[in-house]
């Protein structure tokens, strides 16, 4: 599709780039007359329509109604993207904007994830959708920390330089060595390069053969502790979605046919599967990836476009991946930065 850029000239470019320009802006199709108007030259609308006839001719363009006007096809906003478009540059505000938000202040990753999409759906205006990583990865450390009376926080360290935490109720009772004994005792079987689950199951045979050396109160520590994190990644040893901001989705729809693509599109999302793949896409590609419409087919039927960028952990091994879904006529130039710099924000809270 970039070849057919080759074979337009600089004034069929110019009139293409106006009419992409206009529908980002509108959604609405714009007419010879109009666009006259707009560009501020001597181009006749008669001219004007000569060209969009060609531009239609190669697929670019295409009338909604039985009116002048036209729209850019699917296709023709694919070539724009790849081959015309002026990618901006994040502004100061939005980067202090996702750089607030997407701080960690002792928070756990996923919620981290939760405020990076919220923050880009908020400033985007479109939905915002994060990919977040496996949780079977190896374990280095894991720590219990006293908070007060009856609470410890447990903190776990994977050995990509992943760092979560959850907040645990302890055992009537327990003395505060418990919490330096118990992360002593599950420290010393994570040396194998253990994941969670693995982890468990090692504590548990102990346990139950009455091998773990370990008092009552501490060893309901440890089964605790090893729950709270068992129970809060159930189910999401493939990874799981987090998408902020449906209701974006909605704001233009109207027409019930519109609304039950939309819908559809929610229920793909709910089932995952479809997204996941966008990010084994992400594994494959280098920086930001743009999908417009029927290219995927999670998206395809809503008529909706994504704008996805992966993001890496302390080995620069992608592990994720964030972005926004919109209608095909998002602001791309405005979009692109700023996806690109939520998951370069993200990657550095890993590190």
């Amino acid at each position: 599709m970039v070849s057919v850029i080759s074979e337009l000239n600089d004034r069929s470019r110019e009139i293409f780039r106006h009419i992409v320009d206009a529908y980002v802006e509108t959604g609405e199709p714009i007419g010879s007359r109009t666009l006259s108007r707009r560009l501020g030259t001597n181009l006749s609308p008669a001219t004007i329509r000569n060209v969009m006839a060609d531009l239609e001719e190669f697929g670019l363009l295409y009338a909604p109604h039985t009116s002048a006007g036209r729209v850019p096809t699917e296709a023709g906003l694919r070539l724009f993207v790849d081959g015309l478009l002026e990618v901006g540059a994040i502004t100061p505000d939005e980067r202090r904007a996702l750089d607030a938000q997407c701080a960690v202040r002792g928070r756990s990753l996923e919620q981290v994830l939760e405020e990076a999409s919220s923050a880009l759906s908020g400033l985007s205006g479109c939905a915002g959708l994060v990919m977040a990583p496996k949780r079977e990865g190896a374990l280095q450390h894991i720590e219990f920390i006293p908070l007060g009376p009856g609470r410890a926080l447990v903190v776990m360290v994977s050995t990509d330089g992943q760092v979560e935490n959850r907040i645990l109720d302890l055992p009537p009772g327990l003395p505060p060595s418990a919490l330096t004994m118990a992360s002593n005792y599950l420290n010393a079987r994570l040396t194998g390069g253990h994941t969670l689950s693995e982890t468990r199951a090692v504590v548990t045979a102990e346990m139950a053969a009455q091998r773990a050396d370990l008092d009552s109160l501490t060893s309901r520590l440890v089964e605790q502790g090893l729950a709270v994190w068992a129970d809060s990644t159930a189910d999401r040893s493939d990874g799981y979605l987090i998408v902020r901001g449906q209701a974006h989705l909605l704001e233009d729809v109207t027409a019930l046919g519109d609304l039950e693509r939309i819908r559809g599109l929610f229920q793909a999302l709910e089932a995952r599967e479809g997204a996941l793949r966008l990010l084994e896409a992400a594994h494959l590609a280098e920086g930001v990836q743009i999908y417009i419409g029927a290219e995927n087919p999670l998206f395809a039927q809503a008529g909706c476009s994504v704008v996805l960028a992966p993001y890496t952990n302390a080995r620069d091994q992608i592990i994720g991946a964030i972005g926004v879904i919109g209608p095909t006529r998002l602001n791309y130039a405005r979009i692109i930065p700023m996806v690109d710099y939520t998951a370069k924000l993200i990657g550095r809270i890993l590190r």
